[in-house]
């Protein structure tokens, strides 16, 4: 049985790289399956994100080709990374301009499976049943 890998990138999510890593690491190591349950049951906005990026690189490696066996499938690498910064001004006093930073964060999952194994091909008896009925005839 070999391992197949598939990935998902989602990038730019609204969400703060800190904030969203916590939640990355309620799942880190876990099977899929319990992931999805573990990630319904959360109670914070990066929990979204980071359900949709492990969904998608499920259904990478599920739709890849292989025939993998869908438990067996768990998240072999979950990171989050820092996305870009937009700079923006908050009108103040006075005709002050405060500025602010919109932070957004980049989530990487990797997924890996056991391929099935294939079943031998049964051999077939077809010709000898024909030869039943020729002599019931």
């Amino acid at each position: 049985m070999a391992t197949k890998f598939a990935h998902a990138y989602i990038k730019g999510t609204d969400s703060q790289p800190r904030k969203t890593s916590i939640v990355a690491s309620l799942v880190r190591d876990r099977y899929v399956a319990d992931a999805v349950v573990i990630l319904e049951h959360t109670p914070r906005r990066a929990a979204r994100a980071v359900l949709k990026a492990i969904e998608s690189a499920n259904a990478n490696l599920l739709n890849s080709g292989a025939s993998i066996d869908p438990k067996s499938i768990r998240i072999a690498r979950i990171s989050v990374t820092a996305g870009t910064r937009i700079r923006r001004y908050v009108p103040a006093s006075r005709g002050r301009a405060l500025p602010f930073e919109k932070i957004s964060s980049n989530i990487f999952v990797e997924v890996a499976g056991e391929e099935k194994e294939k079943k031998p091909a049964k051999a077939e008896k077809k010709p000898a049943k024909k030869a039943e009925d020729k002599e019931k005839k």
